[in-house]
């Protein structure tokens, strides 16, 4: 922690941790300053998509630190979802490197938890907890923008599983990964929320062609992923067949309702706080006291995502939410830093370069803001 960090970062146990919690913040935050003292990682923005250090997931996961809240039985320590957002909010804060794991631990093994046969959480899970299997999702399409129900791809029945044909763009870690998520459809429906189905499919299948995706940055986390009669076992089918947009609608609450959603520029907040340390400058003290501010109400929000989540509900509406004002605040980040920090200009590897070229993505992955705003007006009409 930095020496201008204390003022914010004091109020992040806050008065809803409790003293198990306080624990197991300060445990991650002691495990976190080794790995730094000793150059393991150097802190960026964006680290859950942009830093990728697989060896760096395997230690967290020798620590009990993937898979939280899982049965013992796949290797979980069945803690509460308030513990997982604590010690995610220390790994994001510390601009961490846990792209490898984060897909496969944020959501695709909850999913497999809450719909998966038992034979496929018994083949999925604890590779998920050691590291060892790395997932990507396919689920957005060329031509498709955000609109997740056009699903082009399509999987037909054989006699001992299903043939996949399509492609999927924007596919982080893709070329990493062991295993893939991939929303298919199955049939052929009036309306195109319908004959959708969720697999889990093996990255070294016999068809699966990866192409990177370089950004203006010229790094490669995104990619497009092409299906070629690709063959996936009848066992693989993640819940019922045809029943996919319900459970990728309630599978997406564990991707947006996360501290990622609002901590992505958090390493160059530090850095502004760091600048401005002893200013006088009275207009950017009370910038950075409203966006202190709004950080404290957004990481609120996330703590009812994760209480709800503890019993036992996919809170869609409360997800959506979340992600709407934390991209805007992430985006707000930005700017408030631009006048001191972007004088060196848009520079890839300054921290303000960084988080800059990682901006644009905010409010496009995990649904655009058009998509939350329907997402929680349709909720609201249900009530």
């Amino acid at each position: 922690m930095s020496a201008v960090e204390p003022a914010l970062a004091e109020s992040e146990a806050g008065p809803a941790d409790t003293d198990d919690l306080r624990s197991l913040r300060a445990d991650v935050r002691r495990l976190i300053e080794k790995w730094r003292s000793e150059g393991r990682f150097i802190p960026r923005s964006d680290s859950w998509l942009r830093s990728f250090d697989i060896e760096f997931s395997k230690e967290l996961a020798r620590s009990g630190l993937l898979g939280m809240t899982w049965p013992r039985r796949f290797g979980g320590r069945e803690s509460t979802n308030l513990a997982r957002l604590v010690v995610t909010e220390e790994l994001l804060r510390a601009g961490a490197p846990v792209a490898a794991h984060w897909i496969a631990d944020r959501q695709i093994g909850p999913a497999i938890l809450r719909h998966g046969s038992s034979k496929l959480q018994d083949e999925i899970l604890p590779g998920i907890v050691s590291a060892d299997y790395l997932f990507c999702l396919g689920m957005s399409e060329p031509e498709a923008g955000s609109d997740l129900a056009s699903v082009r791809t399509s999987a037909k029945r054989i006699d001992d599983g299903w043939r996949v044909s399509g492609r999927k763009v924007w596919t982080s870690i893709a070329h990493h990964a062991t295993h893939g998520y991939l929303l298919a459809r199955t049939e052929q429906c009036e309306r195109k929320y319908d004959g959708l189905t969720e697999f889990i499919v093996d990255m070294n299948s016999a068809g699966i062609t990866v192409t990177p995706i370089v950004d203006l940055a010229g790094e490669h986390h995104f990619n497009e992923v092409v299906f070629d009669d690709v063959f996936v076992p009848e066992q693989r089918v993640l819940g019922k067949v045809g029943d996919g947009w319900r459970q990728v609608v309630e599978q997406l609450s564990f991707e947006r309702g996360g501290p990622e959603r609002l901590l992505s520029t958090y390493p160059l907040l530090i850095e502004l706080l760091a600048e401005l340390n002893g200013s006088a400058d009275v207009h950017m003290t009370q910038t950075i006291g409203t966006l202190s501010a709004r950080l404290a109400v957004l990481r609120q929000m996330s703590r009812d995502v994760a209480r709800a989540m503890d019993q036992g509900a996919a809170p869609v509406q409360e997800a959506a939410t979340l992600k709407l004002l934390g991209n805007q605040f992430e985006r707000d980040v930005i700017d408030a830093a631009r006048p001191l920090l972007g004088r060196e200009g848009a520079a890839p590897r300054s921290v303000f370069g960084e988080a800059l070229l990682a901006s644009p993505g905010f409010t496009l992955r995990g649904g655009a803001a058009d998509v939350l705003l329907s997402v929680i007006a349709k909720q609201e009409l249900r009530v």
